[in-house]
């Protein structure tokens, strides 16, 4: 009897052995075992880094409060913050995801364009649009906006608030002034991070106006827990060509500037 009994537990515990190994694993221990992967879609797919600087730029997202990201176009800068937010999202570690950007023109006058206000601004915010969609598919953005777990808004519909327990990215910083910049990282509450992306190269503000971003890391580089993050072209994920024309015009710029 007391053989069987045995035996019917030793079946039982090789039976639970057995649907612990098989179980699905959490989104957190895949991570824990993968620093280089950002975000676990809904169709579990795996968004994860794909460079040295890439995987770097994760750690140090993931291990800081703020976090500002510079560098040329392609190199991932955006779209691994709004990959990591999705995934703090999803894990229940922030409440809120808020992004925003300034809208600025490249050459372009938004009153020249058709439409509402809104409809001016909507290709400003495509961008960002583009990067959720590409991770959990077409209507995510609409869905996480309804539900209110996503905002996606331009600068000035950002003042006078206070964003706690969010995950918060400023994208194309390089266009915000000196005082919307300063009015966006004081809008950081308790349990948020803030991440700030640009590129110092493609400033669109009129002349007589300083980047809000070339001067962020002048004026609170002495803080300890704000942390920098630079790009090269060596980081372009883009089409190989991407990369070489990146390089032509830094070339380029840097001649015309010597001259």
């Amino acid at each position: 009897m007391r053989k069987r009994f045995a035996k019917r537990q030793s079946k039982q515990q090789q039976q639970q052995q057995q649907q612990q190994t098989h179980r699905k694993r959490t989104d957190r221990e895949i991570l824990l075992e993968n620093p280089k992967v950002a975000y676990i879609t809904e169709g579990d797919q795996w968004i994860q880094a794909r460079s040295e600087h890439q995987q770097q730029y994760i750690e140090t997202i993931r291990n800081n409060d703020m976090t500002v990201g510079i560098g040329p176009a392609g190199t991932g800068k955006t779209y691994i913050p709004v990959a990591m937010a999705l995934q703090a999202l999803k894990d229940g570690e922030v409440s809120k995801i808020i992004i925003t950007r300034p809208i600025v023109e490249a050459g372009e006058k938004l009153g020249f364009l058709p439409g509402a206000l809104e409809e001016k601004i909507n290709p400003y915010l495509r961008p960002i649009y583009d990067a959720i969609e590409s991770m959990d598919g077409y209507g995510a953005v609409e869905r996480l906006v309804g539900s209110r777990s996503v905002e996606i808004a331009p600068i000035a519909y950002m003042r006078g608030r206070t964003f706690e327990n969010s995950f918060i990215i400023v994208d194309e910083a390089q266009n915000t002034t000196v005082d919307q910049l300063e009015m966006l990282v004081t809008r950081m509450g308790m349990g948020s991070k803030l991440v700030i992306t640009g590129d110092i190269t493609q400033v669109d503000l009129p002349k007589r106006r300083n980047s809000g971003l070339l001067t962020f890391k002048e004026i609170v580089g002495g803080i300890s827990k704000i942390k920098f993050h630079a790009f090269t072209d060596e980081d372009v994920m883009r089409h190989p060509i991407v990369k070489e024309i990146v390089k032509a015009y830094e070339l380029w710029k840097n001649r015309d500037e010597q001259k």
